[in-house]
């Protein structure tokens, strides 16, 4: 602790990037730093490892404070709980920056609840690189989808740019119709050749599921004008929808009783009204009492929130309006 404040932090992982917040008990965002993705089925243990002391490093160096200074930290890292038998493994990797009983580890579909809605009540679907939903209820908590991009992440941006890809090779072909994303997929990638397509997506990008995510821009900017890429975009909200539903029952939410649902994720970031507009519809369809709510905080502030909450510290009402003032601002590398 640093003079009366205690100090909390946050690191949201992700398949893309991952996000370190300082904040202390008073609702003061004391750093931040942004480094790169920690999806370890990718880089591996050990450079997770390396990217969570770095990171860790970094950010305490921008505060002018030591490891010692933190009081409780959050580390939500993707695809956490997946497997097992590497759980104990993970838990260790935040072990060469702070000591142990120090911090917690958990899966990054947390920070995104935490962040939304405030660690309260609810349900929290995020749609970034890859997707997952979470939600809270009296005490009990429920996940559903974040299954893997090869047969799940439905919605995701990975799941949206395979989805553009594959309309694309169709419309190559003339088994589809050729509608405004084969052009736009031409030019922003130049390409001559449409086959050099494949060039571009495992050679250029090593088909690295991050780096093929980023490519669902180009399917959410077409479908403002190809019925073919808005379809895609359609079925991502409805996919989403469908895990907000789920995650409801495994909670026990009864009919009657409101449903408060946040989201979060690149997907939304990067798509805007588009796509909540048809996650809304879609979760309207199902006719419960749902109340979808625009995210308090980003989940990179989330999963400090989170870590005071698990410190058993929770910040106050006044503390929260803080950091909701102080993210709503330009604020160098915050994950906003």
């Amino acid at each position: 602790m640093t003079g009366t404040h205690a100090v909390y932090l946050g690191v949201d992982g992700g398949g893309t990037k991952t996000a370190f917040v300082l904040i202390d008990s008073d609702g003061t965002i004391r750093a931040t730093h942004l480094a790169a993705g920690s999806y370890y089925l990718t880089i591996g243990l050990e450079a997770l490892g390396t990217l969570l002391a770095e990171g860790v490093g970094a950010v305490l160096a921008k505060a002018g404070l030591g490891s010692d200074d933190i009081d409780f930290a959050f580390f939500g890292l993707p695809a956490y709980g997946e497997d097992t038998t590497l759980i104990e493994a993970l838990d260790r990797q935040p072990g060469r920056c702070l000591p142990a009983g120090a911090y917690l580890c958990g899966n990054d579909m947390i920070c995104g609840w935490a962040g939304s809605l405030l660690c309260q009540d609810g349900i929290s679907i995020v749609a970034g690189t890859g997707s997952i939903c979470y939600g809270e209820r009296a005490g009990r908590n429920a996940r559903c989808g974040g299954w893997g991009e090869l047969f799940s992440d439905e919605g995701s941006a990975y799941w949206i740019a395979c989805r553009g890809l594959n309309l694309f090779s169709r419309m190559s072909d003339g088994r589809a119709r050729r509608g405004p994303l084969y052009e736009i997929v031409r030019r922003t990638l130049s390409i001559s050749e449409d086959l050099d397509l494949c060039a571009h997506v495992f050679s250029q990008l090593g088909a690295d599921r991050a780096r093929i995510a980023q490519l669902s821009k180009l399917v959410t900017q077409a479908a403002l004008d190809d019925g073919q890429a808005m379809t895609i975009v359609r079925q991502a909200a409805v996919e989403l929808a469908l895990m907000v539903d789920a995650t409801r029952l495994q909670l026990g939410f009864t009919v009657a009783e409101p449903v408060p649902v946040s989201y979060s994720g690149g997907v939304f970031d990067n798509a805007g009204a588009l796509v909540l507009q048809h996650f809304t519809t879609s979760l309207h369809a199902h006719g419960r009492g749902y109340e979808v709510r625009e995210p308090a905080l980003p989940p990179s502030i989330g999963a400090a929130l989170y870590a005071a909450k698990r410190h058993g510290r929770p910040l106050s009402s006044a503390a929260i309006e803080r950091l909701r003032e102080q993210s709503s601002e330009p604020a160098g590398d915050v994950e906003i």
